[in-house]
């Protein structure tokens, strides 16, 4: 009767512990069922001040001559997440990974997902030949770069059938955002010294939606990043370098482009650190440090009697030192059209050769003639411009068409002195129309008054 009395009490224990451990079980899946990964790409406040000059990251360890095996972490279709490595690529240095990354590229871009990431893992190096990347795709992309991505080395690894004008373009691309803690090595170095024209690093053409955020590049053979009839770009927090004597190695560019966010990013390269060429407008350009270089440029324009538009362009809260130039505006004699609608104001400028400089004589040989044409220049505001310049050159130079003069330049709140000795250079004006609305350092007495009759009957020239 005493093992039939508690048999029952021990059976009703089991049970209850049976039913909870079952459901602990359904609790623990279910949970884990619902985790999935965050994938972000905003874009970071600017800061209210310009950014101190930053050494770019280290580069990554010696990768594995081998590839890790591929696991959940690298590639996630279900979440949009894909891994180079998972498609062949190796990220030794020395391995062609041009295949790899275009199978990639194309199966991210077909992805339904909303928002598609293709990962360059950190510790890997990559080498890809030139490669075109092209859309549209299904949905939003990302490369995200914590590796290293390069070309191959030089002219002599430069396979004979590629182009060598260009090495990575993403073509026809709708929201896309290059970003991440890598590096991009250019490996510029055995093209600076050569006749021909070497490749420009990275190349967007006919895309919109575009962001660049938090990566470094270096030692592009030309320039380092170039737009080309793209809309809705935004730039943030990048790291440009290339020797200072480095030639044609343009931090940006951008050409027909508009709807231009530049923020917070540091370029020090061997040309114009930004430079701004024909069809730009709405252009924003905030918190950058320059130089050494060659200033940020609108310009040049009009080559080959070509007409050339440009307006509503806005550079402010900056540093530019030991450069060449500080804001400068070029043109071509023959040229047409007009930059209008500019604004230079909170510049820092630091032993800059030329700080405020309008060129309409601009050229490249001894052999150049004045002509009648001019791209016309005229709505320029300079205003908070102080630091110092080298008394090699006037610290204001404004040299204008004899044709088409400047017009409407204003100047508020100018102090430039000189950055060694007491030497105080006049500016240079001529055919240079403005108004001075505050006391300038140097004082500028060469500006000339009122609108000259040429430019008011000639609306060809205006855009």
């Amino acid at each position: 009767m005493k093992y039939s009395h508690i048999s029952p009490l021990a059976f009703s224990i089991f049970f209850v512990s049976l039913f909870l451990c079952i459901q602990a079980r359904h609790h623990h899946i279910t949970k884990h069922k619902h985790t999935r990964s965050h994938i972000s790409s905003g874009i970071s406040v600017p800061p209210s001040f310009p950014p101190e000059p930053a050494d770019p990251p280290s580069e990554p360890a010696d990768p594995p001559a081998v590839a890790p095996s591929p696991s959940p972490d690298n590639y996630d279709n279900a979440n949009g997440v894909f891994d180079v490595r998972t498609f062949g690529a190796i990220g030794d240095g020395l391995t062609d990974d041009t295949e790899a990354f275009k199978m990639a590229w194309d199966t991210a871009c077909q992805s339904e997902s909303p928002v598609n990431v293709i990962r360059v893992p950190r510790g890997f190096s990559f080498v890809i030949q030139s490669t075109i990347f092209t859309g549209p795709c299904q949905g939003a992309l990302v490369l995200k770069v914590d590796g290293t991505l390069m070309p191959p080395d030089g002219p002599e690894s430069w396979p004979k059938n590629t182009s060598r004008h260009q090495w990575l373009v993403f073509y026809r691309i709708n929201g896309m955002s290059l970003e991440g803690g890598g590096l991009i090595d250019g490996r510029g170095e055995k093209w600076w010294d050569l006749p021909c024209k070497p490749h420009k690093a990275i190349r967007f053409f006919m895309s919109s939606n575009l962001t660049v955020q938090g990566l470094s590049i270096k030692n592009s053979p030309q320039f380092h990043f170039r737009f080309d009839a793209c809309k809705s770009v935004h730039v943030e927090s990048i790291s440009i370098t290339a020797p200072a004597l480095s030639p044609n190695t343009d931090g940006i560019h951008i050409e027909n482009t508009n709807d231009v966010k530049i923020y917070n990013s540091v370029i020090s390269n061997g040309d114009d650190c930004i430079s701004i060429g024909s069809g730009c407008h709405e252009v924003d350009i905030k918190n950058m440090t320059c130089g050494p270089g060659h200033g940020i440029s609108i310009g040049s324009l009009g080559n080959h009697n070509s007409r050339a538009c440009v307006s509503n362009i806005t550079v402010r809260d900056s540093v530019i030192k030991m450069s060449d130039n500080g804001v400068r505006i070029k043109t071509w004699q023959g040229g047409s059209g007009a930059v209008s609608g500019v604004t230079f104001s909170n510049i820092h400028m630091d032993s800059v050769r030329n700080p405020i400089i309008i060129d309409q004589f601009y050229c490249l040989t001894k052999d150049c003639s004045n002509k009648t044409s001019a791209v016309l220049v005229s709505d320029i505001v300079y205003t908070n411009i102080k630091g110092t310049y080298d008394v090699r050159s006037p610290p204001m130079r404004f040299a204008c068409s004899d044709s088409f003069p400047c017009t409407n330049l204003t100047l508020s709140d100018i102090e430039l002195l000189p950055a060694k000795g007491d030497i105080v250079r006049d500016p240079f004006c001529w055919k240079a129309y403005g108004d001075l609305q505050k006391l300038t350092i140097p004082p500028v007495s060469c500006l000339l008054e009122g609108t000259p009759q040429s430019t008011s009957d000639n609306n060809i020239y205006h855009c």
